[in-house]
C-alpha cells in the first residue's frame, strides 16, 4: 500500500510517498481501508516533532479518517469487515490502509459521504467539548470564535448557533468572514484591520461576551480576554498563530472570569461515556441539518505535503481533505 511517510522531522515538503507493508489487526484492532482523511493543524506539528503526542520515525501523519472496515483482530465485536467508519487516529491516517483500535471507530451518520466524514468528528467533537462541556454556554449568551474560518472555529460558530447563543465570528480576511456568514454568524470582526476590543465593545454595546473561543492564541488571547463580559469564560482550545500567550492574571480577578483549557484527546480518554454522548448529539444535530461541514478543497493522497502546506499558511477555510 502506499503511505505518506515522515521519516525526518521537518516541513512538509520533506514528507515522501512510498510502498510500505498493510498492516495487520492485532488484539482489539482493526484494520481501516482509506477513503478520505482529513488535514488538522496537529497534523503541522506533529511532523516537526511540535506536538504532544511524538510516534517513532518513520510514521505517517493524519488523525482523522473515514473509510472501510477491512479487517478486525481477535477480541472485536463493535464492527466487521465491510462497516463504513470514521476514525480519530492521532497519526497514521495518510495511507492507504490505517490500523488503529476498535474503540477509536464511530459508524458514519446516516447520508454522510467519506469525505465530509472524514471533515466532521474531530473539529465538530473538540468544539462540542469545548462550548458546552468547558465553557457551559446556553442559549442567549453571546460567543467570540476566534479563527472563525478555520476547521474547529466553523464548527464553533454552527455549535454556538444550534446552542441559541449570539455568535460573534473573527478571522482575518474579507472571504473568510464570508464563509463565517453562511455558517450563521450574526456578527463578524475582521481582526487585520479592525481593533477587536473596540468592535467587541460596538457590537455587544459595551457589555462584552460570555465566552471566547480561542484556537488561535498569540496577540489575540489577550485582547480577547479583555473582552469578556463579567463571569466569562475564555476557552484555551489551541494555539495556530504559534506562540503560547502570557496573561497578567489579575484579569481575571477584576472580570471575576475563567480561563478553561480544553484538551479534547485526553477528554476522550479519560470520559468516554461523555464523549459517546458528545458524539451521538452531535449526529442529531447533523440530521437535524445545523451541522454543515466546510470541506473547501481535496487533493489526493500524494499531495499531501501541498495541503499541509496550505494549513500552516493559514490559506484553508472549513477542512481541507485527503482523498484516496
Amino acid at each position: 500500500m502506499k503511505a505518506v511517510l515522515c521519516k525526518a522531522y521537518g516541513p512538509p515538503e520533506s514528507l515522501v510517498v512510498e510502498d510500505v507493508v498493510s498492516p495487520d489487526p492485532g488484539s482489539g484492532e482493526v484494520v481501516v481501508s482509506v477513503k478520505a482523511a482529513s488535514v488538522n493543524f496537529p497534523d503541522v506539528l506533529i511532523i516537526q516533532n511540535k506536538y504532544q503526542f511524538k510516534p517513532q520515525l518513520p510514521f505517517s501523519p493524519g488523525s482523522e479518517v473515514a473509510g472501510v472496515v477491512k479487517t478486525v483482530g481477535d477480541g472485536v465485536t463493535t464492527v466487521k469487515p465491510g462497516d463504513r467508519v470514521m476514525a480519530f487516529t492521532t497519526y497514521g491516517a495518510f495511507a492507504e490502509e490505517v490500523k488503529t483500535e476498535a474503540t477509536r471507530l464511530l459508524p458514519l451518520p446516516t447520508g454522510m459521504d467519506f469525505t465530509h466524514a472524514a471533515a466532521f468528528g474531530l473539529t465538530y467533537a473538540t468544539s462540542d467539548h469545548a462550548l458546552r462541556d468547558r465553557g457551559q454556554l446556553t442559549a442567549g449568551e453571546t460567543l467570540l470564535v476566534l479563527g472563525a474560518a478555520g476547521g474547529v472555529g466553523l464548527a464553533a460558530v454552527e455549535i454556538g448557533k444550534a446552542l441559541g447563543a449570539r455568535v460573534i465570528a473573527a478571522a482575518s480576511a474579507a472571504d473568510k468572514l464570508a464563509v463565517c456568514r453562511e455558517h450563521g454568524a450574526d456578527d463578524t470582526i475582521n481582526y487585520t484591520a479592525d481593533d477587536l476590543r473596540d468592535r467587541v465593545k460596538a457590537i455587544t454595546n459595551g457589555r462584552g461576551v460570555d465566552v471566547v473561543y480561542d484556537p488561535v492564541g498569540g496577540a489575540y488571547t489577550e485582547p480577547a480576554l479583555r473582552s469578556l463580559a463579567w463571569r466569562g469564560r475564555l476557552l484555551v482550545v489551541g494555539f495556530a498563530a504559534g506562540e503560547i500567550p502570557k496573561i497578567p492574571l489579575n484579569l481575571t480577578l477584576l472580570k471575576g472570569c475563567s480561563i478553561v483549557g480544553v484538551f479534547w484527546g485526553e477528554f476522550t480518554r479519560r470520559e468516554p461515556q461523555r464523549f459517546a454522548e458528545s458524539m451521538q448529539q452531535l449526529g442529531r444535530w447533523y440530521a437535524d441539518g445545523k451541522l454543515k461541514p466546510h470541506v473547501s478543497q481535496t487533493y489526493p493522497l500524494e499531495r499531501a505535503a501541498d495541503a499541509l502546506t496550505a494549513m500552516a499558511n493559514r490559506q484553508v477555510k472549513g477542512k481541507v481533505v485527503l482523498t484516496v
